[in-house]
């Protein structure tokens, strides 16, 4: 059995001139881990929480979000509030490396160009569409870590979202999944292949009490930043992180046409 864990950044709004949102593309990140591997992974998400509350006093308990670390200090636990924005960020980037040396785990990473799309409801389905469907593919071509079981089946552990709308989309494409692919002599056509590896419904969890999601929040931070980095992670070479540090561990299998995996739509 594989898990993913995901989370999101940025809205689904449409921007201007069809819409009022500020941002122009939104971004999806599942962590991928096997059920043999979890247990281990989680020791080391755990290894890495003590390290962080020897150096910096962080409790175990509370919460790392990587936007509000560097954008809302004053929204932060008591252990983290009074720290300076270098240290914040500095904690950014050791999370980053804690995510990165968890080699039995994959990213796969989504991007939705809104200008492509007429309604928010439409850049929530193409984004999520598209990671199910890449979760699919990669368990049924044995590509994640830890691929030796044919039986292998996948769930899904979003952050707090509709959960109601997941399980539609989901279910929808169990019935009816519709994709253009290229066959041997190079020409594109539509196959019906419905979704058959990820079971049961999508199981929303809350971050605060999730490493795993967590890790992966830094994670979909650290990809908005590669795309449309803030003044502050430019200035301080944050925008590079993605790439530098989380490479290890991109699911490079989602992706042809990229050459860290990222699925652009």
């Amino acid at each position: 059995m594989f898990l993913m864990y995901v989370d999101e950044s940025g809205d689904v709004g449409i921007p201007p001139p069809h819409g009022h949102s500020p941002t122009s593309f939104f971004f999806l990140t599942g962590l991928v881990i096997h059920e043999l591997d979890w247990t281990h992974t989680h020791s080391e998400l755990l290894r890495f929480r003590h390290w962080l509350k020897h150096k910096y006093g962080i409790y175990l308990e509370d919460e790392l979000h990587a936007g509000e670390l560097l954008n809302k200090p004053g929204s932060l636990p008591k252990s983290m509030k009074n720290l300076p924005k270098h240290k914040r960020l500095a904690i950014i980037r050791h999370h980053a490396d804690a995510v990165a040396r968890l080699s039995s785990t994959r990213l796969i990473n989504v991007i939705v160009d809104k200008s492509n799309c007429t309604t928010s409801e439409s850049v929530f389905r193409k984004a999520w569409y598209a990671l199910f469907q890449r979760f699919e593919n990669t368990i049924d071509r044995k590509n994640f870590p830890n691929s030796s079981n044919q039986h292998d089946r996948g769930l899904v552990f979003p952050d707090a979202t509709s959960a109601s709308v997941l399980k539609g989309h989901l279910n929808q494409m169990r019935i009816r999944n519709t994709l253009l692919v290229r066959n041997r002599d190079g020409k594109q056509v539509m196959i019906d292949e419905p979704i058959r590896l990820i079971i049961e419904d999508p199981v929303c969890r809350d971050s605060r009490h999730s490493y795993f999601l967590q890790a992966v929040d830094c994670a979909v931070f650290l990809f908005k930043q590669s795309v449309q980095p803030n003044v502050y992670m430019k200035k301080h070479g944050g925008n590079a992180y993605f790439h530098k540090r989380l490479e290890p561990v991109l699911c490079k299998h989602a992706s042809n046409n990229n050459d860290l995996g990222v699925v652009r739509l």
